[in-house]
């Protein structure tokens, strides 16, 4: 009997061993199938998921200058209160990521986010979409605070271009058509948004999923 007792524990760590062999053999074969998986992917398929992404996030500038009136967008300006207050895309609010123009606050975390949580229950309670512009069309602030805002749960598009081409650089974006149109018509000074009170419409006349 008592070879028997001695036993047991032995058999009971080689019962464990095998339970951990099987588990660690089950992770193993899951992180390899999920590295094959990865590894998998043609060039087409990045090039497919590249452009999914690209349409989910991007707002083109002629479809937001064609609906600017509309109420259809929640624009949201990122750059610091004292250029804000300068000019600004009219009808946008003003979030700083910047707390002067030559310094960036991204650190405010806390107010960023609660500001952009209290803009996202107007926008849903309006059927708008929130729309993040910053200083030019390479800036990195709208793409870092949008991934921030991701992180906590809230989701924004970008505008495919900034402050600068908007301002400064009309001719550049807008078609030979849309050339006619008033820049200073959407364009905005002081703390408060504006309201804009032109005609958006006319230039391009592409509507629906190949608009402009």
């Amino acid at each position: 009997m008592a070879a028997l007792v001695n036993k047991k524990p032995h058999m009971d760590i080689i019962l464990l061993g095998v339970i951990f062999g099987i588990l660690a053999g089950g992770i193993t074969a899951f992180a390899v199938v999920e590295y094959k998986t990865s590894q998998s992917k043609t060039q087409d398929d990045l090039i497919k998921e590249w452009y999914v992404a690209e349409n989910a996030v991007s707002v083109s500038p002629h479809g937001l200058r064609k609906h600017i009136g509309d109420g259809n967008f929640l624009i949201v300006d990122l750059r610091s209160q004292e250029e804000y207050e300068t000019q600004h895309v009219i009808s946008a609010r003003n979030v700083p990521a910047y707390a002067t123009p030559d310094k960036s606050d991204y650190g405010a975390v806390d107010r960023i986010v609660g500001s952009f949580k209290e803009l996202e229950k107007e926008a849903k309670a309006n059927g708008q979409e929130i729309v993040v512009y910053c200083y030019s069309h390479g800036c990195m602030t709208g793409r870092k605070i949008g991934k921030l805002l991701a992180e906590n749960g809230i989701y924004v598009k970008h505008l495919n271009i900034g402050w600068q081409e908007w301002r400064y650089y009309w001719n550049m974006w807008n078609h030979d058509g849309e050339t006619g149109v008033n820049p200073e018509e959407f364009f905005a000074s002081g703390p408060e948004p504006g309201v804009f009170s032109g005609e958006a419409s006319g230039g391009c006349p592409i509507g629906g999923e190949f608009g402009c």
